[in-house]
């Protein structure tokens, strides 16, 4: 890690490395789906090693189309983020459209469902005519 200067002189750590859990990325990446498991909360850990056929054949889909330079697409919202996705623009179905969503270190152990919202933020309009009982009077 390089030290760098800040402008009263104080000496911080600069960090160009990414950790989860206090390991480096780049580690968790070269590991197998199983072996970076062991680092995710326990409900994830225990999706991903009942899964990870399901959870390796999706990375490897990934990985492929990402080196076609294609857009990776999916209805797969109940995938659990593992390390192998840092870095990946995914996009997840919502019902209607495909987010495109960029996955980072923070989104590991979390369901890809989380990141694209199925239900859309309600803007309540004004009240018509008629609509309370004291519009009823204006409605000739």
């Amino acid at each position: 890690m390089a030290k760098e200067k800040t402008i009263k002189g104080e000496e911080i750590l600069k960090s160009k490395d990414q950790f989860y859990r206090g390991v480096n990325l780049n580690d968790l990446k070269n590991l197998d789906v199983r072996e970076s498991a062991k680092y995710l909360p326990s409900r994830s850990r225990r999706t991903v090693l009942r899964n990870f056929d399901k959870v390796e054949k999706f990375v490897k889909r990934c990985e492929a189309l990402i080196s076609q330079k294609k857009k990776v697409k999916t209805h797969l919202r109940d995938m659990v983020v593992v390390p192998k996705m840092v870095g990946m623009t995914i996009g997840i179905h919502n019902g209607k459209q495909f987010n495109e969503t960029p996955i980072t270190v923070e989104m590991i152990g979390h369901r890809l469902g989380e990141f694209s919202l199925s239900r859309g933020r309600v803007n309540h309009g004004e009240a018509g005519i008629g609509a309370t009982k004291s519009s009823k009077a204006l409605k000739k």
